[in-house]
């Protein structure tokens, strides 16, 4: 407990003794129910629930609005969301645990327990460690297109981490990443023998007794009092269907209620404590809140803008900085219209948690500053109308950077070639196969089960897919044609595809169509690389498991693939 315990000490500021505050500083949450549901009614938010935890009581769970637009069941504080990446803390917990009962050391190479882990570098794979699985510092990029909306299991995405590629040297820089989350809850089933569902829910859930608390989609479908994602689509906001986190759960794919991670909150808060008796070590419980990577202000959450850290970092499922002289552990979670955010303060034992069904709904950062300001009794912010404040602006900064993409489309050109030399099969031996073909004078492109429909043409040899599922957005997608005026391959949403020959040596994909290519021809397929580093995908960088990471900003999040953060 040293660095929680004394970087507190050495942050915490004086405040003046409680009899001289005004009355509304004795009573933190004055007025604060009608803040909320005011709040969520400028943020056009569909349904939201808090709860705020101090001194080991529940002193705020409430709901607001639905649990689905156009249907007339409230939210409440045993609605049922999704958990997304605040779900990281429960797996880095989980691996505290096992290094308590001596099955994981946190410096371990991460092939102790994997052997068939493998990094695109050799040497990287034989020093890669548990604690570099928690920490963001792999040297990948968010590569969520591996599992995002995708039939690969966490086998097939084991394997496919080796064909990856680096954006950063390894242990060199922040890089948000999911598939390392997803990895580490492996490594829990090899050390523990039980799948990490289960030992999550063994040695935490049930011992914190928070039963209404799931870890797989199928124990979601048990549930009644559910909330539906929703996000924005023609202008108008819908409910849409849950995303199936299972092939990387450990990453975030828990869902629960506010009332239960209230339990969660208390526990920790307590430094891993319940009813007095000690789930965790002090040593492990502390190491998961000890900076482990730094973060610049730019990869971090814009409203750093507005409170101004001092310091920022990443430790174990836990993003920490400060405020108002106070350390501050939180984690947010995004993925497909779902927004989670958790919140300590611990040298206050306050902590709160927020759930949204709506996409990025960035009202639960401003809920998390207006409840610590409350109890540090700082002067009054309007942190909803501040917070709206940003990220209208980073809103229509993004609106005026597609315009300017639209004004960069060169009018007037053609494809360099007929369509039906664009047609085939492009593969990569980590992202899988993007099939094109020519329907009714038209190319389509599909890839995976959801990612399908038409091509207009942009310019040259740029299209720009309407995806049929339109919660997806749109996408471009660039052809490379070669000296010999053959296509070589095509990048699309920041991954590039090498063009998969027929086996006959004839044109692949003409006007019938034709299914994606076998894995060996996949593996045949040259993987192009020419555009250099690959773009961030939504998870980290998208209106989607972030972030999910957090996201930079709704900015970055356009024409590109969504998850959790």
């Amino acid at each position: 407990m040293f660095f929680r315990s004394t970087l507190s000490a050495l942050l915490i500021v004086a405040t003046a003794p409680a009899h001289r505050l005004p009355a509304q500083q004795r009573q933190p949450l004055a007025g604060f129910d009608a803040y909320i549901a005011r709040a969520v009614r400028d943020w056009k938010t569909p349904g939201l629930a808090i709860a705020i935890v101090k001194d080991d009581s529940v002193v705020f769970a409430r709901g607001y609005g639905v649990r689905t637009t156009g249907h007339p069941e409230r939210v409440d504080a045993h609605t049922i969301f999704a958990n997304a990446s605040t779900t990281k803390a429960f797996t880095a917990m989980a691996l505290a645990m096992l290094v308590d009962a001596g099955k994981v050391r946190w410096d371990d190479p991460v092939t102790r327990y994997l052997p068939s882990f493998q990094m695109p570098d050799p040497w990287v794979t034989r020093e890669f460690t548990v604690r570099d699985l928690l920490t963001h510092r792999s040297g990948l990029g968010s590569d969520d297109m591996l599992w995002y909306d995708s039939p690969n299991s966490f086998s097939d995405i084991l394997h496919r981490i080796r064909f990856l590629t680096p954006v950063t040297s390894f242990r060199s820089a922040y890089n948000y990443q999911n598939i390392m989350y997803a990895t580490a809850g492996h490594v829990v089933q090899a050390a523990s023998g039980m799948p990490w569902g289960d030992f999550v829910r063994t040695r935490i859930l049930q011992p914190l007794g928070m039963a209404e608390t799931v870890t797989d989609v199928e124990g979601l479908r048990r549930r009644t009092d559910v909330a539906s994602p929703h996000e924005v689509i023609d202008d108008t906001l819908r409910a849409i269907s849950y995303l199936n986190l299972d092939n990387i759960a450990p990453a975030g794919g828990m869902n629960s209620s506010v009332s239960d991670m209230a339990k969660w909150i208390r526990f920790l808060l307590d430094s891993g404590r319940v009813d007095s008796a000690r789930l965790v070590s002090s040593t492990s419980f502390d190491e998961m809140f000890t900076p482990q990577t730094i973060i610049r202000e730019p990869d971090f959450y814009p409203t750093a803008q507005l409170t101004h850290p001092n310091f920022i970092a990443y430790g174990m499922g836990w993003f920490l900085q400060d405020y108002r002289g106070h350390k501050v552990e939180m984690h947010t979670g995004s993925i497909d219209g779902m927004s989670a955010l958790v919140g300590l303060l611990p040298d206050q034992r306050l902590g709160m948690v927020v759930f949204e069904n709506a996409d990025h709904i960035e009202l639960r950062h401003a809920l998390m500053w207006a409840v610590f300001d409350r109890y540090l009794h700082a002067p009054h912010t309007d942190w909803s109308a501040r917070v709206h404040a940003l990220y209208d602006s980073l809103d229509a900064r993004q609106t005026a950077a597609g315009q300017r993409r639209e004004a960069r489309r060169v009018a007037d050109t053609h494809p360099s070639l007929p369509l039906e030399r664009y047609a085939g099969s492009y593969a990569d031996s980590a992202f899988g196969t993007v099939v094109v073909r020519v329907q009714d004078d038209t190319l389509v492109a599909s890839y995976g089960p959801h990612f399908s429909g038409p091509l207009e043409h942009w310019d040259y040899d740029t299209f720009r897919a309407h995806w049929t599922d339109r919660t997806l957005g749109t996408a471009f997608l660039t052809f490379h044609v070669g000296m010999d005026g053959a296509v070589q391959g095509v990048h699309m949403m920041g991954m590039d595809f090498g063009r998969v020959p027929e086996a006959n040596g004839g044109t692949a994909g003409r006007r019938s169509g034709g299914g994606p290519p076998s894995h060996a021809s996949a593996a045949q397929a040259r993987r192009s690389r020419w555009t250099g580093r690959p773009a961030r995908s939504r998870l980290a960088s998208s209106s989607a498991l972030t972030s999910s990471l957090p996201s930079p900003s709704r900015v970055a999040i356009a024409n590109s693939t969504r998850a959790p953060r």
